[in-house]
């Protein structure tokens, strides 16, 4: 059993559905540091992908250092790691068009956007902010 959520929908690439529900369950707090992360064969089997394509879901999340491979222990979840400023620009610039593009095509309002950002901030970062927050308390 997978320690993640995902289902996978047609006509849509499975590997980027893949990447995103990990990346979802370590931001939100579901994976924390060091918590294994499944094998290809347990992710393939799991998904009823190809083996392929599950190997190249760990590798992208081991490229973006959300993995770790630990020799003698496997994969697991890495610690968090922030992306250098003009990373973190470019993908927000880049995610952020697209999102603003869509709702224009649509006619979704600039508040309806920003209130549903922040309630999908506070939706994924609410467990994981609250963990964070008492392991910081904890090391004081």
């Amino acid at each position: 059993m997978l320690p993640f959520s995902v289902t996978l929908v047609a006509g849509e690439s499975p590997y980027k559905q893949v990447v995103f529900a990990a990346t979802r369950a370590v931001v939100s707090g579901v994976l924390a540091a060091g918590d294994a992360f499944p094998s290809v064969r347990e992710l393939s089997q799991a998904l009823k992908i190809n083996p392929n394509t599950a190997h190249k879901v760990v590798q992208e999340l081991i490229r973006d250092g959300v993995l770790e491979v630990r020799p003698g222990i496997g994969t697991v979840v890495a610690a968090g790691r922030r992306a250098p400023a003009a990373e973190r620009r470019q993908l927000l610039s880049e995610q952020v068009e697209a999102l603003v593009v869509e709702a224009m095509r649509v006619g979704i309002a600039r508040d309806e956007v920003l209130d549903a950002v922040r309630s999908r901030w506070a939706a994924l970062a609410g467990d994981a902010g609250t963990r964070r927050a008492a392991k910081q308390l904890a090391h004081k």
